[in-house]
């Protein structure tokens, strides 16, 4: 009612109002009310927006946009092209602020025992946290705000499954997380930070605050960390499960004690971290140079790389059978033939025959022998009831970096290159996870320790190695796909038969290496991609990968080449196929190829 006489006072009725006359003051001040209600009511819906659009559209206007999968990437002048985006939340990123229960904690016992005093601590999330016993021992506690990242960022916005790699669209942008700006603060002798957990909820590795907290503290800690005479910072994490392996690797993890975990980082490993993309939607490696169409300068990488200054190798593993050793002399002679100066290590067990390794170090293989690793959530005889063998590589400590390389991989062109990146840097494969053919990584008992007591905790999402690594490794690095070209043809259609079989013929070489998906070229005759014989196969064949396959395979000396010899038993298959095709008539006249392979009849058996 108040508010009614100010706006009657405002409009010069108040006065008439008290002017009037008594028998007619009632009906006018009756009036006047139900005026002002109405006219209140009316400003009200005109200053308020005229539907929910109009409000997302001031919100999308004055909002960052964050674009995500392949729907961001289009051409500017294409305005009517659609782009899929993440709005960030009105108000959904605000600095984190002090909530209102502060927890008590006394001052890690190994910090009391080190005798420091008067240190500048840099303190990252950790609003929750009474520090004032720090503050006792005389330390100086500087508090480092950040944005804290939206709740409609999500990790596959950051690791999208596809990318514009070949950037045949422009205007496309990869989200960021919010970063502290850095250059405000000046040198910390130490960072403090407490780490988002969710363990055990389904996808806790994959939380994007998780991810936030960790590069904020190594970023901070590679820009503002004061260091030893050894080259390192000291950082002490509060969280209640491990710290990601990316970026605080267990080699300089100095002491645990209960939720708190004290490390001394190598700062030139992490700097080498956090100067990459913050995710997999911008490549570590650029195919191009930025803004332009020029094929980008990787010469100064390549100088770096060129002549090796620390330990550095190729490394493949064999084991549980010997199917795989045609492949694996084919990889190493394909290496060879890059021109690089790498050792070149394989791994093997002793499901490997002596002549057979006899031919693994003509070929240009070193041999390590190992002891098989079990899956223990595999079933006993199947394909992957060993794979995690794979681990063993963690154990080549005699070696600084491995670029690792499967069997079924031929490679095209040098790949020296790649000892410049860290662990884990891959081609990506489904989702958000990376391919593991071809990957770089840092040998590490520890690290090898960490991987064998996970065994039993991870669930791999296909049984196999890789799966159970892409739940260890999730913050990787991505390398373009020609780095480790899969030979498959997903889509099945005729454009990208077209667009990939010329890749897979092109010479001089624009892929770095064909991974040869489905059935193996040495396990096929050489006459034609025996993947067209078997229907759920089709989207592996391609006769230009295969004879490109057998174009390396003749190349290499005689005495090699009869390690690819078939066995009776692969014979009889590949016939008991050809005839299946023929009976159904399957994919065209493949199965009407006259078979010239000189393998074919030839009645020593090497396998």
């Amino acid at each position: 009612m108040k508010n009614s006489y100010n706006l009657l006072e405002k409009l010069g009725l108040y006065k008439m109002f008290l002017k009037a006359t008594p028998s007619k003051a009632l009906v006018i001040r009756i009036n006047v009310i139900i005026f002002a209600f109405f006219l209140v009511a009316y400003c009200t819906l005109l200053l308020r927006p005229s539907s929910p659009s109009a409000y997302q559209d001031k919100v999308a206007s004055s909002s960052l946009v964050r674009c995500s999968l392949r729907e961001c990437h289009h051409k500017a002048a294409e305005s009517d092209v659609k782009m899929k985006a993440v709005l960030e939340e009105q108000g959904g990123n605000q600095m984190i602020s002090p909530k209102k229960t502060i927890a008590r904690r006394e001052k890690p016992k190994f910090l009391q025992e080190m005798g420091i005093r008067g240190m500048k601590i840099g303190a990252i999330n950790m609003e929750d946290e009474d520090l004032s016993e720090w503050e006792v021992h005389g330390d100086t506690i500087v508090k480092v705000p950040f944005e804290k990242v939206s709740d409609l960022f999500e990790w596959k916005h950051l690791f999208p499954e596809w990318i514009d790699e070949e950037e045949e669209n422009e205007g496309f942008l990869c989200p960021e997380i919010p970063m502290p700006t850095f250059e405000e603060y000046g040198n910390l002798d130490m960072l403090v930070a407490n780490l988002p957990c969710n363990f055990p909820e389904k996808g806790w590795a994959r939380d994007m605050f998780r991810l936030q907290v960790h590069l904020i503290v190594a970023n901070m800690a590679a820009k503002k960390g004061r260091r030893d005479w050894y080259g390192r910072t000291k950082v002490v994490l509060l969280s209640k499960c491990r710290p990601m392996l990316d970026l605080f690797r267990c080699d300089d993890l100095v002491r645990r004690e209960g939720d708190w975990w004290y490390y001394e980082p190598e700062m030139v490993k992490l700097e080498e971290r956090v100067s990459l993309p913050m995710g997999s939607c911008n490549l570590a490696l650029p195919l191009w140079g930025q803004g332009v169409n020029e094929v980008y300068d990787a010469s100064n990488i390549e100088q770096s790389t060129r002549k090796p200054t620390k330990r550095e190798a190729y490394v493949t593993v064999l084991h549980s059978s010997e199917s795989y050793v045609c492949g694996a002399i084919t990889l190493a002679q394909s290496l060879l033939q890059t021109g690089t100066k790498r050792d070149l290590v394989i791994l093997i067990d002793k499901a490997i025959s002596l002549p057979k390794r006899e031919a693994l170090v003509a070929a240009g293989w070193k041999i390590r022998l190992i002891k098989r690793i079990r899956n223990p959530r595999a079933e006993k005889g199947t394909y992957n009831e060993y794979n995690y063998s794979k681990f063993r590589l963690w154990q080549l400590t005699d070696y600084d970096k491995l670029v690792f390389i499967d069997s079924d991989i031929v490679v095209l062109r040098n790949l020296d290159l790649l000892f410049h990146f860290p662990q884990i840097t891959a081609t990506g494969n489904d989702g958000s996870i990376f391919n593991s053919g071809i990957m770089v990584l840092e040998p590490s008992n520890c690290t090898f320790r960490t991987l064998m007591g996970l065994r039993k905790e991870i669930t791999s999402y296909n049984g196999g190695d890789q799966g159970f690594l892409n739940e260890v490794f999730v913050w990787w690095h991505r390398l373009p796909r020609r780095v480790n070209f899969l030979k498959n043809f997903w889509s099945n259609s005729s454009l990208e038969a077209s667009v990939k079989n010329h890749l897979f013929e092109a010479d001089p070489p624009k892929l770095y290496s064909i991974h040869y998906l489905g059935l193996k070229p040495w396990l096929c005759y050489r006459d034609y991609d025996c993947n067209w014989d078997v229907a759920d196969q089709h989207i592996y064949a391609s006769d230009v990968a295969h004879k490109r396959w057998w174009k390396l395979h003749d190349s290499m000396d005689v005495k090699l080449q009869k390690f690819c010899a078939l066995s009776k038993l692969r014979k009889r298959d590949l016939e008991w196929d050809r005839n299946k095709a023929n009976k159904l008539k399957i994919n065209g006249d493949h199965w009407k190829i006259n078979i010239t392979d000189d393998r074919r009849f030839v009645k020593q058996d090497l396998l």
